[in-house]
């Protein structure tokens, strides 16, 4: 354990003498990939611009000279790369000189385990820590759900937590956690899900080789500088998978790809145009679901991701946010979740923070034409003097934002992500995200940051994606503005990712190895965005299928009660089966618009009606509220049965949808705001 107290480049320091032993305690107590100083084995945890990084000295190297294009390749694409320096040059600037209240911090070392068993509560196995007052059964449901790489992946962190609780004497924890997945081996020899890969071995040491990588937040020093993707020709398409589990696939492309990533390096010279297949059942994006059904696609999102990297042998390392004093008010260097909660207060049910969207909508207001947007920094005093504006007038509404320049705004916004107090990627995922460049394919990396996406809390979600939409219309003005989508990568990307490493000292290859990397990242992110806010479809089906297996124990119960109560089961059952026939004759379903309309309709179900046929039939009245609304005003959704509450897209087909969840009601309402 260690204390530091903190200003604006103040660092706390481990010395050891023994560097090499000394060093992997500290770099699994820390679960970074970080880089040793075997000069003076010395270890770093350093914050700016009021956020918490852990960080490390590196032999001492010289600074990157300026960027110079006669030292380099003549490509078109060092311009972009010029774009990345020149930016991180502008946010040091705009450091210099800012002074922040000193604050005492106390780092701990994880115990052994701790991580993975923070993994098990996450992943919605709080029950075996004794942190859950849920019925064991449920462990063993859940697990029943899973397929043969998500059930390997959390039996392997249950064994590593079993190793440590032996350590410590705490065995009498573990036989229930043994006797879960030995129950599970046996139902699964009794009636195998066809779902699932059979065949598929969980020996980890096949996936496992001296040709696997783990990955690493920093570069080596022989690593090749990864080329800037280009985008693919618009005929050359591929169709993503999203039915099949991502590690079940990387189980089935392991052999057969091996040759072509060894060859590749892991980096693939193009990006392929990548669109979502055609799901008849629809397509489920990120807001669709209900807040118990997204809870429980995040658990399985959770495991998967760790099964995901457990196959191609990279190694998944969330790192532990540490808790520190934040402002509880104001606009800039304030958490999302604190800024929203005085948002709402003004504006219920933002999802935004209102500086955030004000910002945007100014720069829109200046034309996304304009060459150079975001590029282009606003004048260095200029910004400071609107920042302690705005923070003084901007909740009191007397703020001129006449006075805002285009480029001035832009800074501003970039500013603002840079000083949350929290990477707007999140403490816990920030590396991962950083890593996922490490990953052999595009389609791997896409799948990964999926996964990711996923798991980000709601409030960082949905900002990133306001951002990211807005960076997509500043790209469709590039004939104009000169902003290609390498080019806001490459701005963007050290507002995202490197502003919580500038005081960690590179080597330039790996200086050039990080930018690039993380500009692939970000230019993933903004060209494929409707991909990565899409449920895949395998983890909304591991949902209905959890839930089927809650209906049918709660139906068991439900049973056991009446008969203890000396109701009449044969009326009852009768009466459970009137009420889901409903008296609706087969074939038809009924659509309901309990807010909108009085009467409900009975529409027939055929092999082409879709769910926008269903609302142009409802909003094609000529009475009561319907005829004032308009599309894209109302939705249809999916309500009970084998999930909690789904908005329909408009291409889903109706009668596939009924026979996957035939105790389904039909309802048409509003989306939540």
């Amino acid at each position: 354990m260690c204390v530091a107290t903190w200003d604006s480049d103040v660092s706390v320091t481990w010395e050891t003498e023994d560097t090499e032993e000394r060093w992997v305690d500290v770099k699994s107590a820390l679960h970074s990939c970080w880089i040793p100083n075997k000069t003076s084995g010395k270890l770093f945890a350093s914050r700016r611009c009021g956020q918490y990084t852990m960080n490390q000295e590196i032999t001492k190297v010289k600074e990157k000279p300026p960027f110079d294009r006669s030292s380099s390749q003549d490509s078109v694409d060092e311009l972009p790369m010029e774009d990345y320096w020149t930016e991180v040059d502008n946010i040091k600037k705009s450091s210099e000189n800012r002074q922040e209240d000193q604050e005492v911090v106390v780092v701990k070392e994880p115990d052994e385990g701790e991580l993975e068993e923070e993994w098990l509560k996450e992943a919605g196995f709080s029950i075996l820590f004794g942190e859950s007052a849920e019925d064991p059964q449920e462990s063993m449901t859940f697990l029943s759900t899973l397929t043969r790489m998500q059930a390997a992946a959390v039996q392997k962190r249950v064994e590593m937590v079993y190793q440590t609780l032996r350590k410590k004497n705490k065995q009498h924890q573990i036989p229930d956690v043994r006797n879960i997945f030995a129950q599970r081996r046996e139902s699964k020899e009794k009636a195998p899900d066809g779902t699932e890969s059979q065949s598929v071995r969980t020996n980890e040491n096949k996936y496992q080789g001296k040709d696997d990588q783990a990955c690493s937040l920093v570069p080596g020093e022989k690593e090749l500088i990864p080329p800037v993707p280009e985008e693919a020709p618009a005929s050359e398409t591929d169709v993503i998978t999203l039915e099949v589990s991502f590690a079940e696939q990387a189980v089935n492309q392991k052999e057969s790809s091996k040759e072509r990533t060894q060859k590749n390096k892991g980096y693939d010279t193009l990006l392929p145009n990548f669109r979502l297949p055609k799901e008849k059942t629809g397509t489920t994006k990120i807001g669709d679901l209900a807040p118990q059904d997204m809870k429980k696609v995040c658990s399985f999102a959770l495991i998967e991701l760790t099964a995901f990297c457990d196959v191609v042998g990279v190694e998944l390392k969330k790192q532990k946010a540490v808790k520190f004093k934040t402002k509880d008010s104001g606009v800039f260097g304030v958490p999302l979740t604190v800024l929203l909660e005085q948002d709402q207060r003004k504006v219920p049910g933002t999802r935004i923070p209102l500086i955030f969207q004000k910002l945007i909508s100014r720069i829109e207001e200046g034309g996304l034409e304009t060459e150079g947007l975001l590029r282009i920094p606003g004048a260095a005093l200029r910004i400071k003097s609107l920042c302690q504006e705005l923070e003084a007038k901007f909740y009191e509404g007397i703020f001129n934002w006449e006075s805002v320049k285009q480029h001035d705004a832009a800074s501003l916004l970039k500013r603002f992500i840079r000083e949350l107090p929290q990477p707007l990627l999140s403490v816990e995922y920030l590396t991962a995200f950083q890593a996922v460049q490490n990953l052999p394919t595009k389609e791997q990396q896409l799948q990964a940051l999926n996964l990711l996406v996923i798991l980000l809390p709601d409030a960082n979600r949905d900002t990133l994606k306001a951002l990211l939409e807005f960076l997509q219309r500043v790209i469709d003005n590039k004939e104009k503005n000169k902003m290609t989508v390498m080019n806001v990568a490459m701005v963007m990307a050290p507002n995202l990712f490197m502003c919580h490493t500038f005081s960690l000292k590179f080597s330039e290859q790996q200086e050039f190895a990080m930018a690039a990397g993380t500009a692939n990242i970000m230019n993933l992110l903004i060209k494929y965005q409707e991909l990565l806010w899409t449920i895949p479809k395998f983890l909304v089906n591991q949902v209905r299928r959890l839930n089927t297996a809650y209906l049918k124990k709660d139906k068991k119960m439900r049973k056991k009660l009446l008969k203890k109560m000396a109701y009449d089961r044969e009326k009852y059952e009768k009466q459970e089966k009137s009420t889901n026939d409903a008296d609706v004759p087969q074939g038809v379903i009924r659509v309901q618009a309990p807010h909108l309309s009085k009467v409900s309709m009975a529409i027939q179900l055929t092999e082409k009606l879709r769910a926008s046929d269903v609302l142009a039939r409802f909003l094609s009245q000529e009475s009561g509220i319907a005829q004032t609304l308009k599309k894209g005003e109302v939705f249809l959704y999916e309500v009970g049965g084998n999930i909690g509450e789904r908005c329909l897209d408009d291409d889903t087909y109706m009668k596939d949808l009924y026979q996957l969840n035939p105790n389904a009601e039909w309802v048409i309402k509003s989306k939540p705001s």
